[in-house]
């Protein structure tokens, strides 16, 4: 091996360290095609209580009486609020286990210095939205969820790319890009709620595990 080349060899090296000491470059794809399909899951499960073929409230009575108050309380009791949580926990713990894997297997700390900015630059813009869509929820303006869900989250993943692979960028992207259309089409927001937590996570997974974990 030559000079030039082990120089070279080095660089790469200190390089990689240094990636591995700012960024979080442990996510996985699989974690993004599991997000995808509980998504999707998730989606199949809630079409008829979005389109009013079964009853939206847990319990009738109770779900009515909050719902005349236009207390934000309401969407406790209803089967959406339920869908969504177990929906998001699902994606949530699947998300781990494939990230766990990697950087186990590559010999990267979960919990470090680079994993915690990482997190918190995603739960803050999450928390904001998270409270905007309670005040849409408040004003009866349901029509703004699915947009505000795509735009926040967006953002979000957007604002963590700093922290993690750059390509992460590009999928927040996509999901600002869907809220936009949404915002036209507001009735839709089913569907492109559909597209950006489902359909993207799922092409951007299989991206990303064929450029870094296909061996």
């Amino acid at each position: 091996m030559s000079e030039q080349q082990q120089s070279l060899e080095d660089l790469q090296h200190i390089k990689k360290m240094m990636e591995r000491s700012s960024r979080f470059i442990s996510l996985s794809g699989l974690s993004g095609i599991a997000a995808g399909i509980c998504a999707l899951i998730g989606a199949m499960v809630a079409y008829p209580y979005v389109y009013g073929h079964k009853d939206i409230f847990v319990d009738a009575v109770k779900g009515n009486e909050l719902a005349k108050t236009g207390h934000f309380t309401v969407i406790l009791y209803t089967w959406l609020f339920w869908v969504a949580a177990f929906t998001f926990a699902a994606a949530v713990i699947s998300a781990f286990i494939f990230t766990y894997v990697r950087s186990k297997k590559e010999g990267i700390p979960l919990w470090g210095k680079a994993a915690k900015r990482l997190m918190i630059n995603v739960a803050i813009p999450l928390v904001i939205g998270g409270l905007f869509m309670i005040k849409l929820i408040q004003a009866g303006d349901v029509g703004l969820i699915a947009p505000a869900c795509l735009i926040f989250y967006g953002l979000a993943l957007v604002n963590a790319s700093k922290y993690t692979l750059n390509e992460l960028r590009y999928l927040g992207y996509g999901q600002l890009i869907l809220a936009l259309l949404n915002l036209k089409f507001v009735g839709y927001g089913f569907y492109f709620w559909t597209i950006g937590f489902g359909v993207l996570h799922i092409i951007y997974g299989v991206v990303m595990w064929f450029k870094y974990e296909k061996e």
